[in-house]
């Protein structure tokens, strides 16, 4: 019993967890994890939940541990996902959040909102993008699934003024001067929000991005209308769109 709870512990990265399901298709009976939790190698923490005692399971590496388990699908988004990409530009104050987009069937489990993890998690569920740019990425022994930074980017101005600060957004973009403009676009063609089409697309000729002169304007619907994203704020008459003054006298 030892030889096989030391191989499984060898296999599992300290900030993750252990599913009843994948353990019993791993080989494990019910009775073995009940006596791996009167050895204390195993901790219950939820419903069909375990990690090994002493661990500190983080919520990405439990989200990581739930896709390769249970295929739990999600993806960390916005500026979450621009963080892990190694784009920021301040600290948050107290825990930060991470936000998942995430279908509404199955939503994430519902323990991970009441845990004591190490980031509190905003569950988001949206389609106005589409299932591009969506990318893996290695954190910490684990394997995440992340918006690549164009499409994080859009994310961010969707889920403006509401969570993110317009202004915050536009620092973000200033610093996302190697974007792939083929991906760029195939986004921008198949996202059915026009608010995000023209925030965009605003914010990246502002801040006069090169691979912004590749884009194909012409394929991309913009629809009719103004959009606001702030009250009292400035008409961008070449988007047709309100903005905040301090973003629009942002240089």
């Amino acid at each position: 019993m030892g030889t096989k709870i030391n191989k499984l512990r060898q296999q599992t990265p300290p900030n993750g967890i252990l599913l009843t399901s994948w353990l019993e298709k791993s080989g494990f009976s019910r009775s073995e994890i009940s006596q791996y939790m009167k050895s204390e190698w195993l901790q219950r923490i939820s419903t069909g939940v375990y990690q090994f005692t002493g661990d500190t399971p983080s919520l990405y590496g439990i989200l990581a541990s739930y896709q390769k388990q249970a295929d739990l699908k999600y993806h960390i988004g916005a500026a979450s996902a621009l963080e892990l990409k190694g784009f920021s530009h301040y600290i948050a104050m107290g825990k930060p959040t991470a936000v998942v987009f995430s279908p509404i069937r199955p939503p994430l489990p519902k323990w991970l909102n009441d845990a004591e993890l190490d980031m509190n998690l905003a569950e988001v569920s949206s389609k106005v993008i589409g299932d591009t740019g969506i990318e893996q990425m290695d954190y910490l022994g684990q394997t995440l699934t992340v918006s690549s930074p164009e499409r994080a980017i859009m994310e961010c101005i969707l889920l403006s003024p509401s969570r993110y600060d317009l202004t915050d957004v536009y620092y973000l973009m200033e610093m996302l001067t190697s974007l792939r403009a083929s991906l760029v676009q195939q986004l921008l063609e198949g996202s059915s929000s026009v608010k995000v089409k023209r925030m965009f697309l605003y914010m990246a000729e502002k801040a006069r991005h090169r691979w912004f002169a590749r884009l194909d304007l012409s394929r991309i619907s913009l629809g009719s209308g103004t959009r606001s994203f702030a009250k009292g704020g400035v008409k961008v008459n070449a988007y047709d769109i309100v903005i905040p003054k301090e973003l629009a006298d942002k240089k």
